[in-house]
């Protein structure tokens, strides 16, 4: 196995014994990104000198015995939303060309006093505004969607072109692209990880969280980012707390929600039966199943829009006035409808998320995580804009993608999404588990024991495209 095939566990484990440099690593990735970047797009810039200065650094500060921690040493990326100071956070957009950040996010600085090594930053869909990241192709089939709009960090992980990388999530950003590239995703708790330093979408629904190789390794991130931040006004006081989940898979007792209604409505058969599948595996862990209904189902989409829209437009108003042109199409469109939405229609949103809130809390009484698909389909081709189900209705794909992932964004809940095995053309399908606000140990418990134990897939992720013909 290869540096860059390591897990982040692995790696670190391999560092801190001393059979592994950090040079060593940084080495293996950016040599993984030469090779794989041009046929993939994942990343608006590369940052490889200044990884490597680092890497060196970071070896002198483990022969001095000197230990920052599980990431010390390992090579990440960050999504083109999260300002590094000193480079460019271009948002993959025109409108940022010239723009330079002063200083580090909050998240980027405590990566980096945790030892994490910057690679470089990926390709979003324009501002975090999309379903696809159209720039980048998917890590399993280059002729297939990457998924948004974290994409540019799913592929990355995926392809070996990052160890690990962080995402933003408005309405399913960290796990459709996860899912869809065959990763780990989390979405934390709505306040747990601050957003200083990150450009926002929606202000009420944004979310920033880790994109992995292994469920272990997201909670190896998450406790490196968590943590208050006074400046982001949504971010909490919480107690720190290590989030690696321990060896053993016994489940028992532990109630799983099988949701009887929305979670599996207009979802592929294969999709479906993956995720049936690998529920009835953590029943044989010990977990004891329960059906349970998903509460206003019928106002999701509507919520979720009546929140988006008018919160994006309301922080692109001054540039979408000045200079409209530099968007692209898809998102200018948005923005621009974002303009005729009513005060009331936001407000109306904000009081259907207040009771969805309360009756999602209701329903994890009943059960302590719930099992769901990811992702209603595997990934599309690139291209394609619809998608029609059995009973003849016909989906926008964005509709489609963020229809499973938007109630975890209005409720605030955490969730995540964890491979669970391949459609009959070898795309990844993803199961998402959905828990109690600020419970994020108790996902990655049931995620972990599932991954440790799951059957062994038939496409094994060792970074490696299935359709590597396609070139740019």
């Amino acid at each position: 196995m290869r540096p860059y095939d390591l897990s982040l566990a692995a790696a670190s484990d391999a560092i801190r014994a001393g059979r592994l440099s950090p040079v060593e690593l940084v080495d293996s990735v950016l040599e993984r990104v030469e090779q794989v970047e041009p046929g993939l797009g994942a990343y608006v810039t590369i940052t490889a000198e200044r990884a490597r200065r680092a890497a060196r650094d970071a070896q002198d500060e483990a022969a001095r015995g000197l230990w920052r921690g599980p990431l010390h040493g390992i090579p990440m990326a960050l999504k083109d939303v999260i300002d590094v100071g000193g480079l460019p956070t271009t948002a993959s957009s025109r409108v940022r060309a010239h723009h330079r950040a002063r200083t580090d996010s909050t998240v980027a600085a405590r990566l980096a006093a945790a030892g994490a090594i910057l690679v470089g930053k990926t390709h979003t869909h324009e501002f975090a505004y999309g379903l696809t990241t159209p720039q980048t192709r998917n890590a399993r089939d280059r002729d297939r969607i990457a998924g948004g709009s974290s994409g540019g960090s799913a592929v990355a992980v995926a392809s070996g072109a990052a160890t690990f990388a962080l995402g933003t999530d408005t309405g399913g950003s960290i796990r459709v692209p996860a899912a869809l590239n065959g990763v780990v995703g989390l979405k934390p708790t709505y306040g747990l990880v601050p957003r200083h330093g990150v450009t926002p979408l929606s202000w009420s629904l944004d979310h920033v969280g880790p994109l992995t190789r292994t469920v272990e390794d997201a909670a190896l991130v998450l406790t490196a980012l968590a943590g208050h931040d006074p400046r982001d006004p949504a971010s909490r006081a919480t107690a720190p707390r290590d989030y690696r989940p321990g060896a053993d898979p016994d489940l028992t007792g532990l109630r799983v929600g099988l949701p009887r209604t929305y979670y599996f409505d207009h979802v592929d058969a294969e999709v479906a039966a993956a995720v049936r599948h690998a529920v009835g595996h953590l029943e044989a862990l010990g977990a004891r199943l329960v059906e349970v209904d998903i509460p206003m189902a019928r106002y999701v989409r509507a919520t979720q829009w009546g929140l988006m829209v008018p919160e994006a437009t309301a922080y692109h108003e001054a540039s979408l006035r000045e200079a409209p042109e530099l968007y692209q199409a898809d998102v200018r469109v948005l923005l621009e409808a974002g303009a005729l939405m009513s005060a009331g229609d936001h407000l109306r949103a904000q009081r259907s998320r207040t009771l969805m809130r309360a009756e999602w809390a209701r329903t994890l009484e009943e059960a302590d995580v719930i099992a769901a698909p990811a992702v209603p389909m595997t990934a599309v081709r690139t291209g394609q804009e619809t998608v029609t189900w059995p009973d003849g209705t016909v989906e926008g794909v964005s509709d489609a993608y963020v229809r499973l992932s938007a109630p975890a964004n209005i409720t605030g809940v955490p969730a995540l999404t964890v491979p669970a095995g391949h459609d009959r053309a070898g795309l990844p399908i993803g199961l998402q588990l959905l828990g109690r606000p600020f419970e994020e140990h108790v996902l990655l418990r049931v995620g972990h024991a599932y991954e440790r134990t799951r059957p062994t897939s038939a496409k094994p992720l060792d970074g490696s495209p299935l359709n590597a013909r396609a070139e740019p």
